[in-house]
């Protein structure tokens, strides 16, 4: 087991790769969601609503899993088993809109609602799987 994104795969963090995120209902059944994503070299960083499903299941049950496919081929993909260590929201708004530029070209996240509160989760990979 390696709590390190191989480096053969790091190149999906920097292109528009979707990840699916699973997360575990209170009774134990998964919870699926695509979400966007980027690496800062230790740590997977993805951004929610407070309130969501994802949002309450990871500050509940800190296991995740995530599949984040090649958007250049759909036969590479990585898979990443880890646990939530940080969840906050100070900084959501700027990463949201970070993401934001990265995966549709706005220096604003579009979908903002009023009132929203946005959540940055830090997960550290405990295990990666491969294939292409």
């Amino acid at each position: 087991m390696s709590n390190v994104i191989p480096e053969g795969f790091q190149d999906l963090f920097e292109k528009k790769s979707f990840a699916h995120l699973a997360t575990v209902n209170p009774d134990g059944s998964p919870q699926n969601t695509p979400v966007w994503l980027e690496f800062d070299g230790t740590h997977i960083l993805i951004n929610s609503s407070k309130g969501r499903k994802k949002d309450r299941n990871m500050r509940t049950d800190a296991r995740v899993a995530l599949s984040i496919q090649d958007p250049d081929n759909a036969y590479r993909y990585l898979e990443v088993r880890g646990r939530v260590v940080d969840i906050t929201a100070e900084g959501g708004i700027d990463h949201i809109n970070k993401l934001a530029k990265k995966y549709l070209g706005e220096d604003k996240y579009p979908w903002l609602q009023p009132g929203e509160e946005r959540v940055t989760y830090k997960i550290s990979p405990d295990h990666c799987t491969s294939m292409g």
